[in-house]
């Protein structure tokens, strides 16, 4: 009775079995043959022992064989293979120690093989890795895309559901079809890489381009290269104009507070670059207290840092007014003089205590990597810190100016020193808070500084002359003109560095500063009020 039954079902019981012999075809285990393949022969002969290996073999023991084959501890005879860690030998293919038999030799690993067990590697976790694994080791083989890769890539692409590396495996693949032997496969593949507008894909089309020989084909390569040069630009502006309100915000940064005490005293502070310097090294110290006594807390030490390294600048700053500057108001030049000293004074202090050499102070975990916005674009997270932190203290500097009792105070005493001091206030306290303010900012931008560059005692000069251009083009003592003057020099100063190199962008920076201020003495923003007249 059960034969009728049997025979109309027959076809699709062969195809169900074949299918399941099909599904558990990668789950075999790895073979004998296939390890001694991988260990002995010739380049040619052991690269597709590998390949095959990935395609057929249980994904774990081929991992750890191409680990073993990698780190040099493989061994084999003319029968076997044998991976030899610690003094012991195992079988590769059921992990079971084993005698080594003598005269046993080394399996060789030159350069190729090791770039050939990486992309081993990458295509196992094509097959076997979760979402992220399988991801990263699509952008591995669309880097080193060969046409002998494109059995494992069409394998790969047939089980694979995840939208995001199926597109980068078609990238894969079109990048392996670059190298095929048929011309219309190559135009077809540099059409499909036209629409992935990636760094990786324009170094693969242009090395395909010094190496083609068909014109035709020559032809679709350059189309193709025009078109992810053209999607490529947008990110590399962007990039330029980001790195531009980057330096932006660094000199807002350090101007901020030369722009208080330059505007409300008229001393020209050639030790503010050694007050950032301070400030830079208060962050050092705080770190390796967190790291000796806190280590747990370690990835919050900025945040401790920063009330430190504004104390630390602006009590610094308090002793040069009281002690120094107090005498000198109204002699320009010989502030200029005295915190040109005071500056070397500090320079040598800093160099007795923590050494002339640079120190290290490293980014906490949630100030490192970066947001990639476009292929060719990423914004590192240190930098978006820094430029939301300026604007931050540029606003706490403002709302302190314009809505509290000490900023009404230094508006006053800008604007008319003598009837100020007739109507009550203490111009010499308001001086030496003035002054210690600008001097706590300038800390405020060496703690930011020491997230970006070296910490070191000549730090400060590096910047004091910036500081100044800025001070000068924004109108002396004018905080948005400092805000329009900081972002503008720091955007300009990088677009024309693409052009002419930095040199030169740092000379037309400062022909274009001269030629403003003799048109506008006063800066983009002229000073206010009765002592503007004087």
């Amino acid at each position: 009775m059960l034969t009728p039954f049997l025979r109309t079902f027959r076809p699709w019981l062969g195809t169900a079995l074949a299918c399941m012999a099909l599904w558990q075809a990668p789950a075999q285990a790895l073979t004998t043959e296939q390890a001694l393949a991988m260990a002995d022969g010739d380049n040619n002969s052991r690269i597709a022992a590998m390949q095959d290996a990935v395609a057929t073999g249980e994904a774990a023991r081929v991992a750890d064989f191409l680990n073993a084959l990698r780190d040099g501890e493989v061994q084999y005879t003319a029968e076997r293979a044998f991976i030899v860690r610690g003094g012991e030998a195992r079988d590769p293919v059921t992990g079971q120690v084993t005698p080594l038999p003598e005269g046993a030799e080394d399996a060789s690993t030159n350069n190729r093989m090791r770039r050939e067990i990486g992309n081993a590697q990458a295509a196992l976790n094509l097959l076997v890795g979760n979402d992220a694994e399988r991801l990263d080791a699509a952008k591995a083989m669309l880097k080193g895309a060969t046409p002998e890769r494109l059995p494992m890539l069409e394998k790969a692409l047939a089980q694979e559901t995840n939208a995001a590396v199926k597109a980068e495996l078609e990238m894969a693949r079109s990048a392996a079809l670059l190298g095929s032997a048929d011309a219309q496969q190559r135009i077809a593949a540099a059409q499909l890489l036209a629409q992935r507008a990636t760094p990786a894909t324009r170094l693969l089309l242009n090395e395909q381009l010094t190496q083609e020989q068909d014109e035709k084909v020559q032809a679709a390569l350059q189309r193709a290269l025009a078109e992810v040069k053209d999607q490529l630009a947008w990110g590399e502006r962007l990039g330029v104009a980001f790195t531009g309100v980057s330096l932006g915000s660094i000199l807002l940064l350090v101007a901020l507070g030369l722009a208080i005490t330059y505007g409300l005293m008229g001393v020209i502070n050639m030790a503010h670059g050694e007050l950032m310097m301070i400030g830079a090294y208060a962050t050092f110290v705080v770190q390796g207290l967190f790291r000796s006594y806190l280590p747990d807390f370690f990835d919050w030490y900025l945040l401790a840092a920063v009330p430190v390294a504004f104390l630390a600048s602006a009590l610094v700053g308090a002793v040069m007014e009281r002690g120094v500057l107090r005498f000198l108001y109204g002699r320009p030049l010989e502030t200029l003089l005295a915190t040109w000293g005071i500056s070397l004074v500090l320079m040598q202090l800093v160099r007795s205590t923590f050494g002339a050499q640079n120190v290290a102070v490293e980014n906490p975990v949630w100030m490192s990597g970066g947001w990639q916005l476009l292929p060719n674009l990423m914004l590192p997270f240190n930098r978006l810190v820094i430029i939301a932190f300026a604007f931050a203290v540029l606003a706490g500097v403002a709302y302190l100016i314009a809505r509290t009792r000490l900023g009404l105070f230094v508006r006053g005493v800008t604007q008319n020193r003598p009837i100020a001091s007739c109507m009550g206030v203490n111009t010499a306290r308001v001086d030496t808070l003035a002054f210690a303010l600008g001097s706590g900012i300038a800390g405020l931008a060496g703690c930011a500084l020491s997230q970006v560059g070296n910490v070191g005692p000549d730090l400060g000069q590096s910047y004091i002359v910036d500081s100044f251009m800025v001070v000068v083009l924004g109108g002396v003592g004018q905080l948005a003109g400092t805000v329009y003057a900081a972002l503008g020099l720091g955007i300009l100063n990088k677009f024309l560095e693409g052009w002419t190199g930095a040199v030169l962008a740092k000379i037309a920076v400062l022909i274009f500063i001269i030629a403003f201020i003799q048109k506008r003495p006063q800066g983009i923003f002229a000073m206010k009020g009765r002592s503007a007249e004087t």
